[in-house]
């Protein structure tokens, strides 16, 4: 399968305007630092990416101006959620047929349930599409959780299933998922403040969060990581793992694209039912962001 499963893939936030539009200006603007960065793909439309507040033909949209600003320097690997296994089903074939070169499909939104309904779901979404697939596993957010057996279960059925975007925050599920799997399934960490355990545990690639404001940082830690460099990275990732955390909170949204304000890579603007930070949340997260960048590290080279 693809290789760009084996690198560092933003989580990419949907910047909005005043008025709660998609930003698509800036969206290509921030699409094109993230590869230049050195990323692999980037991934719209996941949870990072509001993709729940946004209508099928604003996510349409988001994925022409994404595929068109990465100009195939790399992936274009597109969230699919839906509420309904149909609707889901329709976004998967809407990615492929607007050039897509991957998916990352979600368990359904809401409903959460056994082994033979999810397996359901995601092999009928798998299944309506030639294009590579990375399962996402978060049980912690969506209350369904693939076990290493199911997911070999899913690769027996699927050939075009070719990874896993492993969020369980059980750096364990990495051994587990190689000791059932090989190499037949490439692994991505999914959750930021867990990548060195992860590399070190067998994963591949990174579906990254906070790559969205600190994208150098983030290549340089994940390159060390995959070196095999852990004494040399050991200081990046100690500066970096307060802000890492902020991937791993309900509120991960909205601190990431504060952290993204702050250091003029977008603007706090979410989607209602989310508000921007207040009060004593907002206070705690700037003191953290300018913690970090008061102490930002000059970077090795790797």
């Amino acid at each position: 399968m693809s290789n760009f499963w084996q690198g560092v893939l933003p989580a990419i936030t949907t910047p909005f305007l005043d008025n709660g539009e998609v930003d698509h200006g800036f969206l290509a603007h921030h699409v094109n630092l993230m590869m230049e960065a050195g990323c692999t793909g980037i991934v719209p439309l996941g949870s990072l990416g509001e993709t729940a507040t946004l209508s099928f033909d604003e996510k349409r949209a988001v994925l022409r101006t994404a595929v068109r600003a990465v100009a195939g320097r790399g992936a274009v690997v597109s969230g699919v959620a839906a509420l309904a296994t149909a609707d889901a089903v329709r976004l998967a074939q809407m990615a492929e047929a607007e050039n897509c070169q991957g998916l990352m499909v979600l368990p359904p939104y809401v409903y959460s349930t056994d082994w033979r309904e999810m397996k359901a779901h995601v092999s009928a979404v798998i299944a309506s599409t030639n294009l590579p697939c990375m399962l996402y596993n978060n049980p912690v957010a969506y209350r369904t959780d693939f076990t290493a057996q199911q997911m070999q279960e899913l690769a027996a059925i699927h050939p075009n299933l070719a990874a896993v975007k492993e969020s369980s925050t059980d750096v364990r599920r990495i051994a587990a998922i190689r000791s059932a799997l090989g190499a037949r399934l490439q692994i991505l960490v999914g959750v930021d403040d867990l990548i060195v355990e992860g590399i070190a545990a067998g994963a591949t690639g990174w579906v990254a969060g906070l790559v969205n404001a600190f994208p150098a940082e983030t290549m340089t830690l994940f390159k060390l990581a995959r070196a095999g460099r852990w004494e040399e990275l050991q200081p990046l990732y100690h500066w970096f793992l307060p802000l890492l955390r902020m991937d791993v909170v309900p509120k991960f949204v909205q601190l990431i694209k504060l952290a993204q304000s702050r250091v003029q890579m977008g603007s706090q603007a979410v989607r209602a039912p989310r508000l921007v930070l207040a009060g004593d949340e907002l206070a705690q997260a700037e003191a953290v962001i300018t913690a970090a960048l008061a102490s930002r590290p000059v970077l090795p080279t790797v």
